[in-house]
């Protein structure tokens, strides 16, 4: 891992790998540089830049709960684009990461080469956010890998043919094994300020999807996501006809990227950056 400073004083690490057309990689809301790992090993050869957001992964923890919030996460991105020396950048964002897309897409449009967005759009389904919002910051009740690897896809509705060697390195990816059990890998005070964010009134999120006008756009949709609508992803649609777009069978909120309806449109995204 490589690290760079914030405006802030934050320590942030990221992966920076391969040449070529530079595609900056954005994680949920909890996650870090490792739910790209099954993604890389099938590209072809492209930069591909990796960021552990503030608070996740290897980076440090924000001693202010509440600049854990979008544009806070934005800049820190568009910042580390400035430490690499690069203009522009393609990004891959999954859920939060997806977000942070849109944001970008007003604050520095002319930094983006074009937006792939993984189960997010401008309408977030409440129930399915105050679910996330209402697990974030707990550790789980498991108290070993085998025990989370063996009882965790039960809890995840929607995920169908994953292997359990698949599972294995998704639990290990979300928590640390300790001697009293499993432990959150992410700052638990990112729980306050998505619960401000929960309590405040609806964001409009249709302009910053509308800002990506003209710039080469990608959907992909767990086809069982309760997060991202049919109503939703039609909507994208409409507004976007050129947008590259799948639904991804047997998957939930999020897919693992890994799956050849993913694969086939981040190549076909890749094909139009290139």
């Amino acid at each position: 891992m490589q690290r760079f400073t914030t405006s802030d004083g934050l320590s942030l690490a990221y992966l920076d790998q391969g040449q070529g057309t530079a595609v900056l990689c954005l994680a949920g809301l909890t996650r870090d540089h490792h739910d790209f790992d099954e993604m890389a090993v099938h590209l072809p050869d492209i930069r591909l830049i990796r960021l552990d957001a503030r608070g996740r992964g290897q980076s440090d923890w924000d001693p202010n709960p509440m600049n854990y919030s979008a544009p806070f996460e934005a800049r820190d991105a568009l910042e580390l684009l400035d430490h690499l020396g690069l203009e522009k950048a393609a990004v891959i964002g999954t859920s939060r990461g997806g977000i942070l897309a849109m944001l970008l897409a007003v604050m520095a449009r002319k930094r983006l080469s074009g937006v792939l967005l993984n189960d997010v759009g401008p309408v977030i389904e409440r129930p399915a956010l105050e679910l996330i919002v209402g697990f974030l910051g707990h550790n789980p009740a498991y108290r070993n890998y085998e025990e989370a690897a063996a009882k965790y896809p039960d809890f995840c509705v929607g995920f169908a043919n994953v292997p359990p060697e698949r599972w294995q390195v998704e639990v290990r990816r979300l928590w640390q094994e300790t001697e009293s059990g499993l432990k959150i890998r992410y700052d638990p005070a990112l729980k306050v300020q998505a619960k401000a964010s929960l309590d405040a009134p609806d964001a409009h999120l249709w302009p910053l999807f509308d800002a990506f006008a003209g710039l080469p756009l990608a959907l992909l949709r767990g086809a069982n996501s309760t997060l991202l609508s049919p109503k939703t992803a039609a909507e994208m649609q409409r507004r976007r006809p050129d947008m590259l777009f799948a639904e991804v069978p047997d998957r939930a909120h999020i897919p693992f990227l890994d799956e050849p309806e993913s694969l086939d449109i981040i190549n076909k995204f890749l094909a139009k950056l290139a």
